[in-house]
């Protein structure tokens, strides 16, 4: 029975299991990469994780990264990984403080900060949010989607919708921690005017610089942290006018620090964390 590596990592919580493909697949050659991540990402029965993470070369930036979610669809896009990606190769010097990584958001690059030889936390440029109902995409509007109205069952809730590499409906909420995540975060994933479905960001606005915010991820259900959700929510602060375009987001798992800039991208910083390595019998 065949042995595969792998490496536990999570960025505030976002917890990924890493596999190291930049040799080939090895033992997962010829393996579905969807039903392998929803076993190994199995919290009872596998090694438990928000999702799966393959470290590919690319042709195009220096390295590729495949995100497969725990129900086994592929994501475009996450911030949390993509820290997380760059402390590895960082970590075993195949990089030195900067890297490009192609993603199916686009090729992102980053910059780790790192001590004593180890990244403690990274920087992501995330590019620059999609704003337009038609690129995130959400049907049944035009232009941007801010402060509109969507029901859900029966209930009206203002939403604001940004693409930061992949869709995110966010609802500014008096207090995040009264929301039924799990009740409410899966109606809005599913609901018909999100053709690809959704996350969903409940924000709790503490200031013009700081805010509380809790998630239902697109294919992994409720999470400690989102990168890209951590994002959207300052993106759409900004576009409320309820935060300024940089504020620190506080997550069940961490705090995460993002910044709109005037070059119009947005960047994100956040600790990257080395949990332990071990090896799965396939």
């Amino acid at each position: 029975m065949p042995e595969l590596q792998f490496v536990k990592m999570h960025g505030a919580g976002n917890d990924f299991v890493f596999v190291d493909c930049l040799q080939g697949m090895g033992p997962l050659e010829g393996v579905d990469p969807a039903k392998f991540s929803e076993q190994v990402c199995e919290r009872h029965f596998g090694i438990g994780a928000d999702g799966l993470v393959l470290v590919l070369p690319s042709s195009v930036a220096d390295y590729r990264m495949r995100i497969i979610n725990s129900d086994g669809s592929e994501a475009e896009m996450c911030g949390n990984a993509t820290r997380c990606f760059a402390k590895y190769l960082f970590d075993r010097g195949l990089i030195k403080d900067s890297v490009s990584i192609e993603t199916l958001g686009g090729i992102k690059y980053v910059e780790v900060q790192a001590q004593d030889g180890q990244t403690v936390s990274a920087t992501v440029n995330m590019g620059a949010p999609k704003l337009d109902a038609a690129e995130i995409p959400i049907t049944g509007f035009s232009g941007q989607v801010v402060l509109q109205p969507l029901d859900v069952n029966g209930q009206r809730l203002e939403i604001t919708c940004v693409n930061v590499g992949i869709p995110h409906c966010v609802i500014f909420v008096h207090s995040a921690a009264d929301v039924p995540l799990e009740e409410i975060g899966p109606r809005i994933e599913t609901h018909p005017a999100f053709p690809e479905k959704t996350n969903v960001d409940f924000a709790q606005v503490i200031s013009p610089e700081e805010v509380i915010m809790r998630v239902w991820e697109r294919g992994a259900g409720v999470t400690l942290a989102c990168g890209t959700g951590a994002c959207a929510t300052v993106v759409a602060g900004s576009l409320t006018r309820k935060t300024g375009r940089r504020a620190t987001v506080h997550l069940p798992g961490g705090d995460l620090s993002i910044d709109w800039r005037e070059d119009g991208n947005v960047y994100m910083t956040g600790p990257a964390v080395e949990v332990y390595q071990g090896k799965i019998r396939l």
